[in-house]
């Protein structure tokens, strides 16, 4: 065939091509769909894992399994969905630390978080609250931050290791105030808080769903939370960002595909999720985590994204935080 011809049938292919592409995602799902997540069963990923999959698998009529793969920082799992087949089969359930804080806290993370992902949307957002110990005289955050400046190196703080968000947000306060408070960090929250309460550490940065039972039980005392505006479980609790403006250091958690899914499969899916996050019983279980359900578009889920990165690099050079 000459040339001429070739080149008078690529519009035919083009629609050809588009016309295929548009009917395997009107299909989609036809058999099911795995959501990896990085960390064990029962934390915040897992959970609003499970809460979506559910809801899922009834909009979509096929199963959406949630598949727990714990590694450091679950960068086995971003790097597993990042060189998946781009057909909606596979998704990451990803917390901020993966996307935004691993980056630059480890040598290679083994994925690009801007280029090998498809967003489909943010599904919840958990506030960092700061507690201390009851037998300390501070019952403010401004008064931590007097007692701070008057005892620099006394305090100390725990995390759930070095480049948490629990972290990662202390250490932007302490640069921010000028603070001499020792870093002590722990291999997850199930070690920072009985250190905690044991009294080894003087303040720890954690969610309020694990501060509540020991603040109601008078072995911890809230003096602030890491988020712009106040809980509305917990409205008596100052915001940090009243003493430092635009303080934002949460937990947020969201939903991501292999980048070059089809954008029919993409939205299809952020429709889905951002339905699911208003069903009556995902809000309340969010609720009694102390998050708050935030469904996004496509577009807004990677700019939020683009805007962690760039807010992480800085906060993880003033935190030194590095990981060999």
């Amino acid at each position: 065939m000459k040339m001429t011809k070739w080149l008078n049938f690529l519009p035919i292919l083009a629609g050809l091509a588009a016309f295929c592409g548009g009917a395997s995602a009107q299909d989609y799902p036809n058999k099911p769909v795995r959501l990896l997540v990085g960390f064990a069963a029962g934390g915040a990923p897992d959970i609003i894992g499970r809460l979506l999959g559910q809801r899922l698998s009834e909009s979509l009529g096929q199963q959406f399994i949630v598949e727990n793969r714990p590694s450091a920082g679950g960068l086995t799992v971003s790097q597993a969905v990042a060189k998946a087949p781009p057909d909606g089969y596979l998704l990451l359930v990803a917390d901020v630390s993966q996307l935004a804080i691993a980056p630059f806290v480890f040598p290679s993370v083994g994925y690009d978080s801007l280029r090998d992902y498809a967003p489909i949307s943010m599904a919840m957002v958990t506030p960092l609250f700061i507690a201390v110990q009851p037998s300390l005289p501070i019952n403010t955050f401004r008064e931590l931050i007097a007692y701070a400046k008057a005892h620099p190196g006394k305090l100390n703080y725990g995390s759930a290791g070095i480049g948490t968000i629990h972290h990662i947000s202390m250490e932007a306060i302490k640069s921010a105030l000028g603070l001499d408070i020792v870093h002590v960090p722990y291999k997850g929250g199930g070690q920072s808080m009985p250190a905690f309460l044991s009294g080894e550490v003087a303040v720890l940065a954690s969610a309020l769903s694990v501060m509540a039972p020991h603040v109601k039980a008078g072995k911890a005392r809230l003096l602030a939370i890491g988020a712009p505006q106040r809980s509305s479980i917990a409205r008596d609790v100052p915001t940090v960002a009243d003493v430092i403006p635009g303080f934002d250091y949460s937990s947020e958690i969201g939903l991501l595909a292999p980048a070059g899914t089809p954008p029919a499969i993409v939205s299809r899916l952020s429709l889905e999720v951002n339905k699911a996050l208003k069903h009556p019983e995902v809000l309340a279980r969010l609720a009694v985590m102390g998050s708050e359900a935030v469904g996004t578009t496509p577009e807004a889920y990677a700019e939020n994204i683009r805007r962690n990165l760039e807010k992480y690099a800085k906060a993880v050079k003033i935190a030194g935080a590095k990981v060999e």
